[in-house]
This record gives C-alpha cells, structure tokens and sequence, in this order.
C-alpha cells in the first residue's frame, strides 16, 4: 500500500533541467531551469534569478526573480523581483514590484482579477520586443 507523503520541504527544479510542456505540482516549487509551456498549481512558485519561462503561470503566489514571457494567473499574489525580467499579461490580486525590475505587458490587479467575463478580458498580444525602462 502506498501512502502520499506531504512535506513542508519545496520541489526544487534545477538550472541544469530544460524542457518543453506542462507542469503540474501541489505545494511550494523553487524553478531554477528552462521551460517551454505551462506551469500549474493552487500552490506557490519562486522562479529562480537563471530561470528562463516561455509560457503561462497558473498558480497560487509567484515570486518572480528570473525571465517570463507569456501569461501570469495568481490567485492570491505576484511579486516581480529586482532582478526580474517580465513580458507578460498578468492578473492577480495583488502586485509586488521591487524597484530594478522590468515588466512590459498588460495588468490587471485588483480583488476581481480573476473574475471571468469581464469587458476587455481578452488576450493582449506583444507587439514590440522593445527594451524596457527598468521600473
């Protein structure tokens, strides 16, 4: 019989994983590598300062230290480090943004962030690769 063991400890993907698709997890994850795709989970994400993200954040909290470029849903909050390099649509809750970062995209945070059906929900496109003023 196996039983499912819960631990206060996070997973912790390295700097020397890459790799292309979906990632689901429960719990806390500290994400140092390279994915292409999608990341999913109810819990909480610390992208490390060498991660690279090509795709959509769905989770509880994100924290932000590394490169994003896709979509960003938090539940609760998103905090966008010093050293974060960000272009994204992000809808959350609540923003923390460090003095250094850079973001370029659309936001949209407040306590109805995630509400469904609202006007102008549509999917934003990137039309630049512009650098950015750090914020």
């Amino acid at each position: 019989m196996s039983e499912k063991v819960h631990s206060n400890t996070p997973t912790v993907i390295g700097s020397d994983v890459a790799f292309k698709g979906e990632l689901t997890f429960e719990g806390d994850m500290m994400f140092e590598g390279r994915l292409e795709g999608k990341i999913t989970s109810k819990g909480s994400i610390s992208v490390g300062t060498a991660a690279e993200i090509n795709g959509d954040l769905s989770v509880g909290k994100a924290t932000i230290d590394g490169t994003l470029k896709g979509n960003i849903l938090a539940s609760d909050r998103v905090e966008l480090t010093s050293t974060s390099q960000v272009k994204a649509d992000l809808r959350a809750p609540k923003l923390v943004v460090e003095e250094g970062a850079t973001f370029i995209g659309n936001l949209h945070v407040s306590p109805d962030a995630l509400k469904k059906g609202e006007k102008g929900s549509k999917k934003a496109e990137f039309v630049s690769d512009e650098s950015a003023t750090p914020v």
